[in-house]
């Protein structure tokens, strides 16, 4: 099949290397000249593992190509899909302008049918307004379809060929068994496909982002409680776990989610739900649990230094929103780290693939090092924001060499508290004694 994807950010570009991989053709569209260049020469503007040997092999054997010319890719292609940002503009709500102006271009260059997927995750009646654009543009009839993205930023290949579930917002039953033919590379071993009307795929995106990020915040607020009560949010964590109807994923203690999706889309579901005068209490709660553990975390280690904080250097081991990615877009460590810095405080930082965005991000008020010991010279503490693999059995005899004083604040839990007391480094983490 011959697909065009317009938007070669992170969604885009994730599945149009995957498409391709599945045997399509796959034309990439994006108006950055210097990011389309570069994706010409297989340079990968993110990381992601698996992404870069993908791109490079379907480079090579023509199945995928780059262009900045929207027309060109309309005319190659059946299946056109919008992978362009939705970010949150200044009220919460997702500004799908960007949508909207691509879908009206589309329209334009339209010579005959085409069908309209939109990747992008947009606010439900998108749907309504893309088919209006379009409408004011031209007359050849076309057909959209709402199929929300569910990747892990990390494992967003394998989420991509080896899918939970792949929605499919349409009510054209031709349009469904073209999308299932789409996506059948992916479906081997069974049909994991849900057809839906597109309003209804388009709020199945927020609903499971909001159910995960609840889980996240709950979680930390346990871990909150943990800590008033002496009690170890670790062994709470597996009580709850065990049972069959709440399972083990996303309730691990932490500094809260981050990341280009959850704080976008919580955001996004609490504005619908207030031009609709219909509340998202919830949705509002996590939010704010979710800023409340970032802010204790950072709080903890301030109160700790107290009036020598402006005297203080810490390492810091870990800066992308989570592990294996290079992400740092509302990283809970980046805010952490700017509380820090508020305070006079000097950051020395490591993280295995996100310092560049870091440093961008952060205007160049950190030093970062190479190596992750590197950042405990000279260090009153260590930090560890993220949960890199790496990090996961360090040399404490080292780090307690290192830091002027042997002290640790785990915003991961990562480590055994009695073992790293045994190695005798005094030792913070989150809801545990």
């Amino acid at each position: 099949m011959k697909v065009t994807v317009v938007g070669v950010g992170y969604v885009g570009l994730v599945a149009a290397g995957c498409l391709a991989e599945g045997g399509n053709h796959v034309t990439c569209v994006d108006n950055d000249i210097e990011k389309i260049q570069r994706l010409k020469n297989g340079v990968i503007p993110i990381y992601e593992p698996g992404l870069e040997e993908i791109i490079k092999s379907n480079l090579k054997a023509h199945r995928l190509s780059f262009t900045t010319d929207l027309k060109e890719g309309v005319d190659k292609s059946l299946v056109i899909i919008l992978a362009v940002g939705t970010p949150s503009a200044p009220d919460g709500s997702a500004d799908i302008s960007t949508v909207l102006e691509v879908a009206a271009k589309i329209a334009v260059f339209m010579t005959e049918y085409r069908i309209i997927v939109t990747k992008s995750t947009v606010p439900v009646g998108t749907y309504e307004k893309v088919t209006s654009v379009m409408n004011q543009k031209t007359e050849i009839p076309f057909d959209y379809v709402g199929n929300p993205e569910f990747l892990k930023e990390g494992a967003a290949v394998e989420d991509f060929t080896k899918p939970d579930r792949v929605i499919i917002g349409t009510t054209n039953p031709a349009v469904m068994e073209l999308m299932k033919q789409l996506y059948a590379p992916f479906m081997r071993k069974s049909s994991r496909i849900i057809f839906m009307d597109p309003a209804s795929a388009e709020i199945t995106k927020y609903a499971a982002n909001a159910m995960l990020a609840t889980r996240i915040s709950f979680m930390n607020e346990m871990s909150a409680l943990c800590d008033t009560f002496g009690a170890n949010v670790e062994l709470v964590r597996a009580g709850i776990g065990s049972d069959a109807r709440i399972g083990n994923a996303f309730i691990f203690p932490g500094l809260g989610y981050g990341g280009s999706c959850f704080p976008k889309d919580v955001r996004a579901l609490i504005f619908m739900g207030e031009q609709q005068q219909c509340p998202m209490t919830i949705a509002r709660a996590v939010q704010q649990a979710n800023f409340t553990q970032q802010e204790r975390f950072a709080g903890r280690i301030l109160n700790f230094f107290g009036d020598k904080a402006g005297q203080t250097t810490l390492a810091v081991w870990g800066l992308a929103f989570k592990a294996r990615t290079d992400d740092v877009r509302e990283s809970p460590a980046i805010h952490c780290v700017e509380k820090f810095l508020a305070a006079g405080m000097k950051i020395k930082a490591y993280d295995p693939e996100a310092m560049p965005a870091a440093r961008a991000l952060l205007q160049n008020q950190i030093e970062t090092v190479e190596d992750s010991y590197d950042a405990l010279a000279g260090a009153d503490a260590l930090v560890i924001c993220t949960d890199w693999q790496e990090f996961r059995t360090p040399d404490f005899d080292l780090i307690a060499e290192k830091l002027n004083q042997p002290v640790i604040f785990d915003g991961r839990n990562l480590y055994d508290p009695n073992y790293v007391k045994k190695q005798g480094i005094e030792y913070y983490s989150i809801g545990r004694p």
